[in-house]
């Protein structure tokens, strides 16, 4: 499985971003995407994940702010940030997971986001 991450950059807070994760590979074997943040100094944390059935997940911090989806036919997942605040400011990653006895992790580069106050 690859994991090309997209559409990072500067916004003010307030404003909105949508990041874009293409998959390629072996897509049936993913179980779901999701995506992660660090900030500088602090550990990976989960944003928002989306599984292969369409079930979501976010973070407490982001919720009623950021929607996970997916697009099938593309084979892509998007994460829309609104409502964007600077404590929102992070490298994004996109991350797939195939469950095959046990959990098998794919990541894709990360993409800045940040925010200005």
């Amino acid at each position: 499985v690859q994991l090309q991450a997209s559409g990072g950059g500067l916004v003010q807070a307030g404003g909105s971003l949508r990041l874009s994760c293409a998959a390629s590979g072996s897509l049936f074997s993913i179980s779901g995407m999701a995506w992660y943040r660090q900030a500088p100094g602090k550990q990976r944390e989960l944003v928002a994940r989306i599984t292969s059935g369409g079930s979501t997940n976010y973070a407490d911090s982001v919720k009623g702010r950021f929607t996970i989806s997916r697009d099938n036919a593309k084979n892509t997942v998007y994460l829309q940030m609104n409502s964007l605040k600077p404590e929102d400011t992070a490298v994004y990653y996109c991350n797939a997971w195939v469950v095959n006895f046990k959990v098998y992790d794919y990541w894709g580069q990360g993409t800045q986001v940040t925010v200005s106050s």
